[in-house]
C-alpha cells in the first residue's frame, strides 16, 4: 500500500503552519515539527517559476533566528539559482523563546542548552529534512551556515551524508559544543568552504583555524577577511551562494 503522506506526516507532529507568504522572487511557507517534547518551527522558500531539484538548509547565528535578515538575502541569492532553501529556529532561539537575545547574549550557552542542546539540535535538523523530502521529494542538499550556523551545520554535515556541500565558518573548537564539533570535524567528507574573520572578537581566529585544519575533507578552502564577527563582506555571500550553486551540480 502507498505510504498516506498527509496521515503520516500528521501523526509525527509535523504539518504545514498556514503562515505562508509571497516575497520578491520566491515563496515562503511556514511548517512546525514536534520532536520529543519540543516544538520546532520552521520556514520552507522555493523560487519562483522554477522546479527548485536542489535544497539548501541554513543555519542562523546565536541570538538572532530563522528569518534574520541575513539568512533571508542568502534564501532569495539561492532563489535566484532555482535552489529551495530550508531555515528552523536553533535550540532556545526565535519562536522557541519569549526572550530577546539580541538584548542578553550572556544567556545564549544557556538557551542552547535549555532549547535542547547538540543532541536535540542532530534530531530537529533531521526531522526538519525528512518532513520537506516527504513533502517535496529527495534532493542534492547543501548546508550555509555561520557562527552558530556551524555549531549546527558541522554535526549536521558529518553526520548525514544528504548534504552534499557545506559553507561554515565563523566558529571553532569554542562555545557549548566546541568539543563534539572537533570531535565530528573529521567525519566532514563533502566540500567545504570556512569563512574566517581575522579579527573576531567572539570567536578567537586561532579557534577558527584549529576547527578548520580539523575538517576531514580535502576538499576544502579558508576565506579570510579582516573585521569583527559580523564584518562579512557582501561578495563573501555571493561567492558562497555560486559555490553550493556549483557543488549542488
Amino acid at each position: 500500500m502507498l505510504l498516506d503522506t498527509k496521515h503520516f506526516l500528521e501523526d509525527k507532529g509535523m504539518a504545514w503552519n498556514g503562515k505562508d507568504e509571497s516575497l520578491d522572487n520566491m515563496e515562503e511557507r511556514g511548517f512546525e515539527l514536534h520532536v520529543g517534547d519540543r516544538i520546532v518551527p520552521g520556514v520552507y522558500w522555493t523560487p519562483k517559476g522554477s522546479k527548485a531539484e536542489r535544497l539548501v538548509l541554513l543555519g542562523h547565528g546565536g541570538t538572532t533566528h530563522k528569518k534574520a535578515d541575513y539568512i533571508m538575502v542568502v534564501a532569495g541569492l539561492l532563489a535566484g539559482k532555482g535552489i529551495a532553501t530550508l531555515a528552523i529556529d536553533g535550540p532556545g532561539h526565535g519562536d522557541r523563546t519569549t526572550e530577546d537575545l539580541a538584548k542578553r547574549p550572556e544567556r545564549f550557552e544557556q538557551a542552547w542548552t535549555k532549547g535542547g542542546g547538540h543532541d536535540g539540535m542532530l534530531e530537529d535538523w533531521d526531522a526538519a529534512l525528512n518532513f520537506i523530502e516527504l513533502e517535496k521529494g529527495a534532493r542534492p542538499t547543501g548546508w550555509w551556515g555561520l557562527s552558530m550556523g556551524t555549531m549546527m551545520g558541522l554535526p549536521v554535515t558529518a553526520a548525514d551524508d544528504r548534504i552534499k556541500a557545506a559553507l561554515l565558518g565563523l566558529m571553532g573548537s569554542w562555545g557549548p559544543n566546541g568539543e563534539e564539533l572537533m570531535a565530528l570535524a573529521p567525519n566532514v567528507s563533502c566540500p567545504v568552504r570556512f569563512l574566517v574573520q581575522w579579527d573576531d572578537e567572539i570567536v578567537p581566529r586561532d579557534a577558527c583555524l584549529e576547527l578548520f585544519t580539523a575538517i576531514g575533507t580535502s576538499e576544502k578552502t579558508l576565506h579570510g577577511n579582516p573585521g569583527i564577527h559580523t564584518a562579512i563582506p557582501p561578495s563573501e555571500f555571493i561567492d558562497s551562494v555560486n559555490f553550493l550553486d556549483e557543488m549542488l551540480g
